[in-house]
């Protein structure tokens, strides 16, 4: 009798098992992403989107200013730099924000613009390849 309750108990053990190794790896690739994120490394939006390119510049604005707020000076300087390479008026937002950020923070945020730009022109670049 104990080797047929053994029996039954092993599939539904084993489909159960899967399921949780299944949840593990999707979680684990969400919080891949999630740390892709937070470092800064945001995948930038369809520059002919409009409503996608305002979306993404809201969250990196907000994710910017959260990091900073946690002592995060360098992932929120990045997530700022994104939100600055997209903006329709990046003059004015780079006014606002000398005039709120701390100097050192502006400082670094003015050394990473040119890598953000370059990254948005690489991006350009590949959509226009995508549509030839």
């Amino acid at each position: 009798m104990r080797c047929a309750v053994l029996l039954l108990c092993c599939p539904a053990q084993l489909v159960f098992a899967a399921v949780v190794r299944r949840r593990i790896a999707i979680l684990g690739r969400k919080k891949q992403k999630l740390a892709k994120e937070r470092a800064g490394l945001s995948k930038l939006p369809d520059l002919k989107d409009a409503e996608a390119v305002q979306k993404f510049f809201l969250e990196e604005i907000q994710l910017g200013e959260e990091l900073l707020a946690q002592g995060e000076y360098e992932k929120g300087v990045d997530h700022l730099t994104n939100a600055i390479a997209v903006c329709g008026q990046p003059q004015q937002l780079l006014q606002v924000l000398q005039q709120t950020l701390p100097p050192p923070v502006f400082q670094m945020l003015l050394t990473k613009l040119p890598t953000i730009s370059q990254r948005i022109v690489n991006a350009q670049c590949l959509a226009e390849d995508d549509v030839e």
